[in-house]
């Protein structure tokens, strides 16, 4: 196993922390709920506007399961 594989992942306070940009709206135009992560502690959400539109911004720690199911689509 290497290094990467036998550490627990951070997902402390103290842990970096990379977002992610998502769709605010559905297709029907209904604003999807937003639900605090329960996998890590550094999550929040931001909306930003955009000249494309409303985004929700969540931000994860790197470590998070979550945040890589969102990032690869899972």
């Amino acid at each position: 196993m290497s290094d990467a594989e036998q550490r627990e992942p951070n997902v402390t306070y103290t842990a970096p922390v990379g977002s992610i940009d998502l769709p605010a709206f559905d297709e029907e135009g209904v604003a999807y709920e937003i639900v605090a992560c329960d996998e890590c502690l550094p999550w929040y959400a931001e909306v930003v506007v955009t000249d494309g539109g409303i985004l929700v911004r969540e931000w994860h720690a790197v470590d998070c399961p979550a945040f890589e199911s969102l990032l690869t689509g899972d």
